[in-house]
């Protein structure tokens, strides 16, 4: 993760220029990230973040709730849009075209990507770096605290339940992602885990079928848990979890942790 070059010049030009609103004394924004975008609106100061993703304005891709997202105005991550809006610094991922990223940079725009997390450290580690790179140390570590407080208060304490986290296209999450990372801390064992899967490996039905674990979860329309052979795994229990919950760490962690939690307690 990247995300500190070229910001100190940013905030200390920004910082020498008298008196002005909490806004206009630090860096204005446009993500590009929805998994940042979650995050700036929870950190940012009034009007510094100029737009976000257009993903967080979609129901189904957005981590963020739909009336947060609507606090902010979206762009489609086109360099056209972006530089109509003259931000400061762009916030993307690591996938960000390098055509479109070219263009910003020669505007002058500073051009950062933030990864995918892929635990709590992780997480932890990026609301800090936004943090710093958006002149908000200060709200950044009042969410940090937020998601660690959460994390412990959900830490179970008794034997986990094996589970298997089944997501659309019968995809799983393996050891290493902070799905898994959220499973674990709120009583779960993680069937593909114990099978040597990695994130977003396949686990066909008859696998399932053969060694049933205690609960399966499902995140999106995965439909083999509708198949008819699923009726012979009478003890197997069934719950559901808003995919929504694992696009992305920050400010999404401890609503993820609350559900699993719910989940837990119908397993026990």
């Amino acid at each position: 993760m990247r995300l500190v070059s070229g910001l100190a010049l940013l905030l200390a030009a920004c910082s020498g220029q008298g008196p002005r609103s909490a806004a206009a004394e630090r860096p204005s924004i446009v993500s590009l990230n929805p998994c940042a975008d979650a995050i700036l609106a929870e950190i940012a100061a009034p009007g510094q973040v100029l737009a976000i993703s257009h993903y967080s304005h979609d129901p189904d891709a957005s981590s963020m709730l739909a009336d947060e997202a609507a606090r902010f105005a979206s762009t489609g991550g086109t360099a056209e849009e972006v530089l109509a809006l003259a931000p400061d610094i762009v916030v993307a991922d690591a996938f960000i075209q390098p055509a479109t990223r070219s263009a910003l940079e020669q505007a002058g725009i500073v051009v950062e990507t933030l990864g995918i997390a892929g635990s709590l450290q992780d997480s932890l580690d990026q609301v800090a770096a936004l943090g710093e790179a958006t002149g908000n140390p200060e709200r950044a570590a009042v969410l940090a605290r937020k998601i660690s407080d959460s994390w412990q208060a959900h830490e179970w304490s008794g034997d986990p339940a094996t589970a298997l986290l089944w997501q659309q296209g019968g995809i799983v999450g393996g050891e290493g992602s902070l799905a898994h990372a959220l499973m674990m801390q709120s009583g779960f064992a993680s069937l593909s885990v114990a099978r040597g899967l990695g994130q977003g490996a396949y686990l066909p039905l008859e696998e399932v079928l053969a060694d049933p674990p205690r609960v399966v979860i499902t995140a999106g329309d995965e439909r083999a848990f509708d198949h008819p052979a699923m009726g012979f795994a009478s003890d197997m229990a069934h719950q559901e979890l808003d995919p929504n919950l694992l696009y992305c760490g920050g400010p999404t962690i401890p609503r993820a942790l609350t559900r699993l939690a719910e989940i837990r307690r119908q397993v026990q």
